[in-house]
């Protein structure tokens, strides 16, 4: 991947926009996402609330929060959901 920032250059533009625009879209559904991790060009993002579980947390990941990250921060990013249970052996694995 030929990511032009590194890691911690993405932590502070995505975590502000998932804050501002992200987070704000999916709560009108009752739903909420953390930020868990950016590593190689990859976010950790946690879906929770009304999120958590849906049969529609696929599109969100892809349609929502990848597209606004690839649109607004760089295109080579790519999310990864993290279920609840799993933060060690995702994370840390």
């Amino acid at each position: 991947m030929s990511m032009p920032f590194t890691d911690e250059d993405l932590q502070e533009p995505v975590a502000k926009l998932i804050e501002t625009k992200i987070a704000p879209m999916m709560a009108q559904d009752g739903g909420a996402i953390e930020l868990m991790q950016i590593k190689d060009g990859r976010v950790f993002v946690q879906l929770k609330g009304n999120c958590n579980g849906c049969a529609a947390s696929g599109s969100t990941l892809k349609y929502i929060v990848e597209k606004n990250l690839k649109e607004f921060i760089h295109p080579e990013l790519s999310v990864v959901n993290v279920l609840p249970g799993m933060e060690d052996e995702i994370l840390n694995g």
